[in-house]
């Protein structure tokens, strides 16, 4: 088994590196790739130095079985046929492919199956907000077909990159010196802030990022239910924040929905709300799982659930989702 990172000295590459290490991946030989500012760069991985080689249309990609891709959607869709074009299975962590009809998007806990259908050799891995919001309507879908969904997120910085991270703690530290807040990463300063944009805006008058959960949710659930998102960035560092109002064919009890998010892969239940019990991104940061909690019935619908969910985005909502696409080849026998 030869596996590739395509974009390893970003934050979700840099994560492969520790989920591939983690879940102790079964391959014999990892194959680092960047751009022209990270070749040459090492890093070690399980006990030996890998350099990066620079990512260039050649036949460095024969022989390679897996390749994980997340640098950007841009260079995605200039080097798919060279990755692709000897066989390897490209699994893709940027927006470029997701819609695309020819290109499964795949969750592994929700449409695994998708997965065997890959005519050009490539899945896309969704958006993080879309992962882990489906992971928990999964859940409520087995119960009772879901008819509309409502969701709020909270997205920390992480969600714009290590340097987005770096711009909040330094935000931070400069109002606390009293220095002037510098702006980079964000319309507006996030510090002490909350800013009701991710994304840029359609003529709609939702944000790409909303869109994203609206379509995205469809295809991977093939559904018809109706999605409507507000995504929010909040100054948390790192794992993403959802509030989710659900409305099914038939009326689910609080019993019901807890009984079926205990049961469902890749979710743990933190709801004991009298002894305040429920998932919050400072201390679920770097877990695997999506965390759901404040389960409740919707007092505006009578066949209506709402709860929160918490879930780290780069990693379940990025690396981790991707590494778990992988494995399921591997298991169902798509990958030798």
């Amino acid at each position: 088994m030869k596996v590739a990172i395509v974009g390893v000295s970003g934050a979700v590459g840099q994560e492969f590196l520790r989920v591939l290490d983690e879940r102790n991946f079964p391959m014999d030989e990892l194959v680092l790739f960047g751009s022209k500012r990270s070749a040459g760069t090492k890093y070690t991985f399980r006990g030996k130095q890998l350099e990066v080689k620079l990512l260039q249309h050649n036949d460095d990609f024969k022989g390679i079985d897996i390749a994980f891709t997340s640098a950007g959607a841009g260079t995605s869709k200039e080097f798919e046929q060279t990755i692709t074009k000897h066989g390897a299975i490209m699994i893709d962590n940027s927006s470029a492919f997701r819609m695309d009809n020819d290109v499964p998007l795949v969750v592994p806990e929700v449409n695994a199956e998708d997965a065997k259908q890959r005519p050009r050799g490539v899945i896309a891995n969704p958006n993080c907000t879309t992962i882990q919001m489906v992971v928990a309507l999964k859940a409520i879908e087995n119960l009772s077909h879901i008819k509309s969904v409502h969701v709020s997120t909270y997205q920390a910085a992480s969600g714009a990159g290590a340097a987005a991270m770096d711009e909040l703690h330094e935000q931070y530290r400069q109002i606390v010196v009293g220095e002037d807040v510098v702006v980079e990463k964000f319309a507006y300063q996030l510090a002490y802030n909350l800013i009701p944009q991710v994304d840029v805006f359609m003529e709609n008058g939702y944000t790409k990022e909303e869109m994203k959960m609206y379509h995205e949710t469809k295809k991977i659930m093939h559904t018809d239910a109706k999605v409507s998102a507000t995504c929010v960035r909040v100054p948390a560092l790192r794992a993403h924040s959802e509030s989710i109002w659900v409305e099914t064919e038939r009326s689910i009890s609080v019993e019901e929905a807890r009984e079926a998010f205990e049961k469902a892969d890749g979710v743990v239940v933190m709801d004991d709300p009298a002894n305040k019990v429920y998932p919050m991104p400072l201390f679920l940061s770097g877990k695997d799982p999506v965390y759901v909690g404040r389960i409740r019935k919707d007092l505006a619908n009578d066949n209506g659930l709402t709860f929160w969910t918490v879930s780290d985005q780069i990693k379940k909502g990025a690396a981790l989702n991707a590494v778990q696409i992988a494995e399921w080849l591997i298991k169902a026998g798509e990958v030798k």
